[in-house]
């Protein structure tokens, strides 16, 4: 699934294109998505202008005066910048033109969506987000506040929207790896010298993923059609059973709230803090 920096990727790839410019046609090719395609409402927005394309968590925002479109990519899901006249590839599901350029959704998997919202921030996929890791409200003091009442594993916890959004599994397992804490150990039993190793290990690999385009994971491209870099310096997500880089113990994997976390057993582990 596209995670944050490869959501971010893709705000920044296509706003350049298609921001201030006016909208001249709707094509849908398949509506039946996560939510149905609103197409009536799409099309009531032809002759206007798109104001702003934002990001809030893994959510794109793109905002005209009326409304504002909010699009998740789902599973497998990918924007791009191309002409009008190009050649529709199979799973291309709508297409927003503006003059010569489009913005086309592609989507093998159909489990992304695109919800219309005339007051997006209160929308209730919206409004009970939690802070943005790449924003000046999410500080070590923050991040230690939030977890000093809970009991569950950190990994758990960097992954709840409702404390920091958008560390997905991929950055949650990297990020407890640079920063050598364990990703079973209870987010109350940790010191605020290693959460403040741990925020600041989140912000630089965040940033980092979005500077080399993303992580390329089974579906993922950037909007003009490259795959992203990142996932090519991945320290143990995926990489079970091979060597850790630092200190070359096999990587192990264990199964937290349905998801696979990767780490090493010999520079991660649990401690008594």
């Amino acid at each position: 699934m596209p995670e944050l920096p490869e959501v971010e990727t893709t705000r920044r790839g296509i706003s350049n294109h298609i921001t201030g410019k006016q909208l001249t046609q709707v094509t849908v090719t398949q509506p039946k998505l996560r939510y149905p395609v609103p197409i009536e409402a799409l099309c009531l927005l032809v002759g206007t202008p798109l104001i702003t394309i934002t990001r809030r968590a893994k959510y794109l925002l793109l905002s005209f005066e009326q409304s504002t479109l909010i699009t998740h990519l789902g599973m497998s899901g990918s924007l791009r910048i191309t002409t009008a006249d190009s050649e529709w590839r199979k799973h291309d599901h709508w297409q927003l033109l503006f003059g010569d350029v489009a913005l086309r959704y592609h989507d093998p998997r159909r489990f992304g969506f695109m919800i219309m919202s005339q007051h997006p921030t209160q929308h209730p996929l919206l409004i009970k987000l939690g802070v943005e890791p790449l924003e000046t409200t999410f500080t070590a003091s923050y991040l230690k506040e939030e977890l000093k009442r809970r009991k569950s594993a950190i990994k758990v916890c960097l992954m709840d929207n409702h404390i920091v959004v958008g560390i997905g599994n991929i950055y949650a397992c990297e990020s407890l790896f640079l920063a050598g804490i364990h990703p079973e150990q209870p987010a109350n039993s940790i010191s605020y010298d290693k959460i403040t190793q741990l925020h600041a290990v989140i912000i630089h690999i965040l940033k980092k993923a979005i500077s080399q385009g993303g992580s390329t994971l089974r579906d993922f491209v950037n909007p003009d059609g490259n795959p992203g870099y990142f996932a090519q310096t991945l320290s143990v997500y995926g990489r079970t059973g091979l060597a850790c880089p630092n200190c070359q113990t096999p990587v192990e994997s264990i199964k937290q709230a349905g998801r696979t976390t990767f780490f090493c057993p010999h520079c991660q582990t649990k401690s008594r803090e």
